[in-house]
């Protein structure tokens, strides 16, 4: 069965964007960067990737991407509707409207939609975020990849924003980086 995979980059005080959702602070070079072209490179938007010289490369992990408003705003911002075209595309919001074929808006049960594409045959799906999605998925969420940088902002988009709930996870692999980017991948708990 397929999984639903929350790959993110956080910051060391748990935050996956500013407040008004800057991202933009970062880094995206050396080390980290060339491993994220290799090992995840269906997860960097079609506009990015002739640029870095990843045009043609497979999906490895993801062929579908689930992910919030907030998250699919900077590609509206810069005119683009389908910014993973190499992914089956969901946005889940009650207020948007697109007029893309290429990307399914999904304005309630978010849960529901995750279990439905499970079910189906293909490679694992990939949480975008946001935090209030993620929150809302959290007992679909199969395993996290977090990137977490070694920053600190003080405040913004937390990684999970929702109501007190415990969801138990198990560190499974972590690589940490000169940088002090630190890659480590949680799986479900057993008895979660």
């Amino acid at each position: 069965m397929r999984k639903l995979v929350y790959y993110v980059s956080a910051t060391l005080d748990g935050y996956i964007a500013g407040p008004e959702g800057q991202y933009d602070f970062l880094p995206f070079e050396g080390e980290p960067a060339e491993m994220i072209k290799a090992e995840y490179p269906e997860t960097l938007p079609a506009h990015a990737r002739e640029p870095l010289g990843i045009a043609g490369a497979p999906n490895r992990h993801f062929d579908t991407v689930v992910m919030g408003r907030g998250t699919y705003a900077p590609a509206l911002a810069a005119g683009i509707t389908s910014p993973y075209p190499h992914l089956e595309q969901y946005v889940v919001s009650t207020t948007l409207g697109i007029e893309d074929p290429a990307v399914t808006v999904v304005a309630d049960d978010p849960a529901g939609l995750v279990r439905g594409l499970k079910e189906r045959e293909g490679l694992d799906i990939w949480l975008a975020g946001g935090g209030k999605l993620a929150a809302a998925l959290v007992d679909e969420i199969d395993t996290l990849v977090i990137k977490r940088h070694p920053l600190v902002i003080g405040s913004g988009i937390p990684l999970f924003d929702g109501p007190f709930s415990l969801a138990a996870f198990t560190p499974s692999a972590a690589h940490a980086f000169d940088t002090g980017l630190v890659v480590t991948i949680y799986t479900r708990a057993a008895d979660a």
